[in-house]
């Protein structure tokens, strides 16, 4: 088993961004990783900023529709998690492959936040008529997402 990975996502049939990431832990199922911001520059959500110095610890499931990334400042301050609806990932040796789904959760720090976030986008991807399973998979796993998070234990809960 590979200690240092690709991370490649995907979304469409294309490929969105790859970037390192060093593993932390791996069960047989779920995959965590670390790895520094991979984009360019600053992305200012308005809800959060991702800048240069984060650190995301990732969590991917071979078995589930999401991803869940705690997201951390250059000084150890957690800003939050952002939340990636995905097909289950495949990882194969030195890649874990990660198909975007378009919908995502953001949940605050603190937990107070909880934002569902490009349904927009996921209505018309058009994966509803092409892969109706997906995408019925995929509104499941932002629900459920979404209903932890609002939990006592937050999301904190799917990482323990």
């Amino acid at each position: 088993m590979s200690s240092t990975w690709t991370i490649t996502l995907t979304k469409g049939g294309r490929t969105k961004i790859s970037y390192p990431a060093a593993q932390l832990a791996d069960d047989g199922d779920r995959i965590s990783v670390r790895a520094p911001w991979a984009a360019d520059g600053v992305r200012d959500f308005g809800f959060v900023r991702f800048e240069p110095g984060d650190v995301f610890v990732e969590h991917y499931w071979r078995t589930r529709w999401y991803a869940v990334k705690e997201v951390w400042s250059g000084t150890g301050v957690l800003k939050g998690w952002y939340c990636d609806v995905t097909r289950p990932v495949v990882v194969r040796e030195g890649e874990i492959l990660v198909d975007d789904l378009d919908l995502d959760l953001w949940v605050s720090a603190d937990g107070t936040t909880v934002l569902r976030l490009d349904e927009d986008e996921f209505a018309a991807s058009g994966l509803a008529a092409g892969d109706p399973e997906a995408a019925s998979q995929a509104v499941r796993a932002l629900d459920a997402l979404d209903e932890q998070a609002r939990t006592g234990d937050g999301l904190a809960a799917l990482l323990g």
